[in-house]
């Protein structure tokens, strides 16, 4: 099994400083590079104390300078809010200064706070950000692009610099709702599934996945499907328990809370109505690092999780993650 790690940048509370934030990040990062952890992650998101990272791809740069083995993902790129060529060449930018180390998760984004303030129709989200991965795709391994699209159109643009990966970087499309995984499947393309979603939900979704991929004519054998899952390990069950608690407050009150504007975009059924006992009980994978080890060999045989992208709630679950979880994979 894989292992990387899903990086967000949260400021709760506003405590501390914001480049304390980014410094503890870097050096968690240096870590999994010296270990044997595959990937980071880095999450894109705007306009919330939840993750302050509004550019994955420049963060990339700097994770890309203090490593080298260690491969830089991103998760996501919010292909719907970008134009596709400046998209096109920070990813290939990235991809030129790490040694050719970046993994290209792309996804629509969700927020509508997000899409209000970059003045993008929310309800045109899924064409524009299909038409941008198409047209990265094409700028990355055509010499010259030509397009003809809703959104956008080009005669003949010579995209520079091509990745260093050819043709060009490992793709994934984040996919957590059945159009996404549907679309996602039709086009071959690998997918990304989400931190949010029960392991029931997740185990439905990849069936899902890998019977439209065969309905289209694609193999799944061999591919990579990261799935993110929020992680919180502690010597004992109960001080991991007690961990995914006060994170699973943080997360609610960050997305729903009354002081976020964003909090109408995220609406769902929460199994016995409380949403904190919902990540609890159904989401957050938490409990000794033997314990967690057990669960993680449970998924993979029932529902094919062949790579954990880990979301480590604490900085002892990272380290409980690196030291006694990481080598038993």
């Amino acid at each position: 099994m894989k292992v990387g790690v899903l990086q967000f940048f949260s400021w709760p509370g506003r405590r501390g400083s914001l480049p304390e934030v980014y410094d503890r990040a870097l050096e968690r990062i240096a870590i999994m590079d010296r270990g044997g952890f595959d990937a980071v992650w880095l999450a894109e998101h705007h306009f919330t104390t939840y993750s302050v990272c509004p550019s994955v791809h420049m963060l990339g740069t700097l994770a890309a300078a203090r490593t080298t083995r260690l491969r830089i993902g991103t998760a996501v790129s919010l292909a719907a809010l970008y134009h596709p060529l400046r998209l096109a060449e920070e990813v290939a930018l990235l991809d030129m200064l790490s040694g050719g180390r970046v993994n290209w998760g792309a996804g629509r984004g969700f927020a509508a706070s997000e899409f209000d303030a970059f003045g993008v129709p929310m309800e045109e989200s899924a064409e524009r950000f299909r038409e941008a991965v198409e047209i990265v795709l094409q700028a990355w391994t055509q010499e010259r692009l030509t397009y003809r699209g809703r959104h956008f159109s080009f005669d003949g643009v010579e995209v520079l610099p091509k990745p260093l990966q050819a043709p060009h970087p490992p793709t994934w499309m984040a996919a957590t709702s059945e159009s996404a995984i549907d679309w996602a499947a039709s086009r071959g393309f690998s997918i990304l599934m989400d931190p949010h979603s029960t392991t029931a939900e997740l185990g439905g979704k990849r069936r899902r996945y890998a019977d439209k991929l065969a309905q289209a004519g694609f193999s799944d054998a061999g591919r990579d499907i990261p799935m993110a899952r929020l992680l919180a390990l502690a010597p004992t069950a109960a001080e991991a328990r007690a961990v995914a608690e006060r994170s699973a407050q943080w997360l609610v009150d960050s997305y729903a809370g009354p002081q976020h504007a964003h909090r109408k975009s995220l609406p769902r059924v929460y199994i016995g109505g409380d949403p904190v006992g919902h990540y609890v009980d159904h989401v957050i994978l938490h409990g000794t690092p033997a314990s967690v080890v057990a669960e993680l060999a449970r998924l993979r045989a029932e529902i094919g999780l062949n790579y954990l992208m880990a979301a480590p709630l604490s900085r002892d679950t990272f380290r409980l993650l690196a030291d006694e979880v990481l080598p038993r994979l």
